[in-house]
Order: structure tokens, then C-alpha cells, then sequence
């Protein structure tokens, strides 16, 4: 098999959390290195890799791929550089700070005939896995309305400084904010506008913590709402149709999993305990049902897997950076929305 060799730009939490432990089970990639600016930890993990000291240095390396795991002020920088040299990217949520940074990069992707993708992880959790399944059945009529949550309970101020001070690419609009917006896309397509109420909830806080954002489709309406004072939570996905409804918590086990040192495995790896199951009620056939929804397993491997087929294949990506740039979209008309208080037209 073929190799993609790869490097990513920080080892931290996502580093060491999110992407090497994929890298390092897939047969289809070899993880060369890590850029480290302080501590140097990746080797205590994967001992024969490398610790870049500069981005200069993994650029010059041969390596195919670069996945952009750093704050997301520096997302755009960091691609174009990327870009420039020749290799793949990977870049993490938010895709960029502005809507013309990331239709920038897309532009460039494509000019050097190169793979560019969002690393959208959300899209293989079980619990959306299993919504989207809920849907293709076509088991609630037509649809009415959809809310998804990704709430927290934290007053506390993150310790990692670029979370908390006033730049581009802090808040929970552009932390939590593209996962449900993703979420909602893919599930439901670009909506024709945007409604939003952002703001900051925390004592001292000087980001957005909580937004609420409602998504105009021509017959039916999507609300997205995160927060971090959300002491009992509510369901994660709330989809009401003519016919019935299905209501699903947040269970995906694979990030808790991950930051407690678990590997990956292609047999179990995802698998919800459980008790966490959606409730279906709805009418089938005339007949009314109200039962609980078997949980589809959540596997981040096959974002990763989707990664490689379109390097080695010249396939689609598994996110595209048009998907990018459209969640952007959402965000920028988001804020522009809450500060002027009032709908916009996409």
C-alpha cells in the first residue's frame, strides 16, 4: 500500500487526541513528525518520529501531507504556506477566520492540483450517524423543524490563552460553532438565510460562549444553540417532522476515549453504551410507534480513510474545502446578524 507521509503542526491535545492515533493504525499513512515549539513529546509516544523545530523545517522535509492543528488564527498562514510548497493539507475547525481566506485557499488547492479538507470529525459520531440514518428512512414525514445542541457546563476561563483573548478565531462560535453548523449542512444543504443572537455569559469573559443561530430553509427551520451553562443537557438532536420525532443525546464515546489513552480499533472502537439510544416516535403504516433507536457506531478512521482514497485515488475529500467555506459563510453571516439584529439573505 501506498504510504502518505504526514506531519502535524502541534502535538497537543488534538495532536495527540484527534489525529495521531488514526495516522498511526492506518496502513495508508506514515506519521512522520510533529512541529514542536516547547515541549518535545510526540517521541515519547511514537519513538521514531521526528520534532520539527520550525515549519520551515516539515516543509522542507518530504512529507505529502500537513495537517493544521494549531489555533485557528493561524489556520490560514500556515495552509497558504502549505499550499505554496506542494503538499496536502488538513486543516481543523475553524477552516479560516474569514470567508475570503477560506475561498482563498480553496482557489489555490485547486490551482496546485492539491487535496485541501476541513477536518470535520463530528460528521462520524454515532449520534449524528445515527440521526442522518433516522432521516434517510424518511420515518418523520416532511420536516418541520431541527435543533442541535453542543452544550457544556464550564464557567470556568479556558487556561489556553488564544481561547480567551479577543482575536479572530476565539469564541465558541468558531470552537464549538462549526461542528453543529457542519453537522446542519450536511445534513440539510446551504439554507436560503441566517438569524443569530450571540453572546458572553461568563464573568470576566471577553469571547462569545453562547450563540443561538437559526438556519431559514423554504419549508422548515434549523436552530443551532451551544453554551456553558447547560448544567443538564438538553438532547443533542432534535428533529420533529409532519409524521413524528426523534430526540438522540450527545453519546459519541470516541473523544473521552481517546484523551484516556484508548487506541482506535476497526471492530468496537465507537460503540455507545447503552442507554444513550434516540427515541423514535413517530407513524409508520398507519401504526404508531415509540421506541428506542439502536446507536450506529462512531469511527473518526473513516474521515481518515476518506483522506487517502482522495490523495491516492484523486477522489473527492471527505470535507471539501467549498464545505469549508460555506460553514465560514454561516459564521460570518452569523455575526453579522447578531450585531445588526436582523436576518440575512444568503
Amino acid at each position: 500500500m501506498q504510504k502518505i507521509k504526514t506531519a502535524l503542526l502541534s502535538y497537543g491535545m488534538s495532536g495527540k487526541v484527534f489525529h495521531a492515533p488514526f495516522l498511526d493504525i492506518h496502513s495508508g499513512f506514515e506519521l512522520v513528525g510533529s512541529w514542536e515549539r516547547s515541549k518535545q513529546l510526540i517521541q515519547l509516544d511514537y519513538p521514531n518520529v521526528k520534532s520539527y523545530g520550525t515549519l520551515e523545517e516539515v516543509l522542507q522535509d518530504d512529507i505529502d501531507l500537513v495537517i493544521v492543528n494549531t489555533p485557528v488564527g493561524t489556520h490560514f498562514e500556515y495552509a497558504k504556506q502549505i499550499l505554496l510548497a506542494g503538499k496536502h493539507a488538513v486543516v481543523e475547525k475553524a477552516f479560516t477566520t474569514k470567508v475570503a481566506e477560506a475561498e482563498e485557499l480553496r482557489d489555490l488547492a485547486k490551482e496546485k492540483g492539491l487535496k485541501l479538507s476541513v477536518f470535520q470529525n463530528r460528521r462520524w459520531d454515532s449520534d449524528l450517524k445515527t440521526a442522518r440514518k433516522v432521516l434517510s428512512d424518511n420515518v418523520l414525514g416532511e420536516l418541520v423543524e431541527a435543533e442541535f445542541h453542543f452544550d457544556r457546563y464550564n464557567p470556568i476561563l479556558s487556561p489556553k490563552g488564544h481561547k480567551e483573548t479577543a482575536n479572530a478565531g476565539a469564541g465558541v462560535l468558531k470552537d464549538l460553532g462549526p461542528h453543529i453548523i457542519d453537522q446542519a449542512l450536511y445534513l440539510f444543504g446551504f439554507p436560503q438565510s441566517v438569524f443569530a443572537d450571540i453572546r458572553i455569559t461568563r464573568e470576566h469573559s471577553l469571547v462569545d460562549d453562547w450563540i443561538d443561530i437559526l438556519l431559514y430553509y423554504p419549508d422548515f427551520r434549523v436552530r443551532l444553540k451551544a453554551g456553558f451553562f447547560v448544567r443538564e443537557a438538553n438532547p443533542a438532536y432534535v428533529i420533529h417532522g409532519k409524521k413524528g420525532s426523534f430526540l438522540k443525546p450527545r453519546g459519541d464515546v470516541q473523544e473521552d476515549e481517546l484523551k484516556l489513552g484508548k487506541k482506535p480499533n476497526l471492530a468496537s472502537w465507537g460503540t455507545e453504551a447503552s442507554g444513550n439510544e434516540g427515541l423514535l416516535h413517530t407513524e409508520i403504516d398507519g401504526k404508531i410507534i415509540k421506541e428506542k433507536v439502536p446507536t450506529l457506531q462512531g469511527d473518526y478512521y473513516d474521515y481518515f480513510e476518506g483522506v487517502y482514497q482522495s490523495i491516492i485515488n484523486n477522489l473527492s475529500e471527505p470535507v471539501t474545502a467549498q464545505e469549508g467555506v460555506n460553514v465560514m459563510r454561516i459564521i460570518e453571516s452569523a455575526i453579522e446578524s447578531s450585531s445588526q439584529k436582523k436576518v440575512i439573505n444568503l
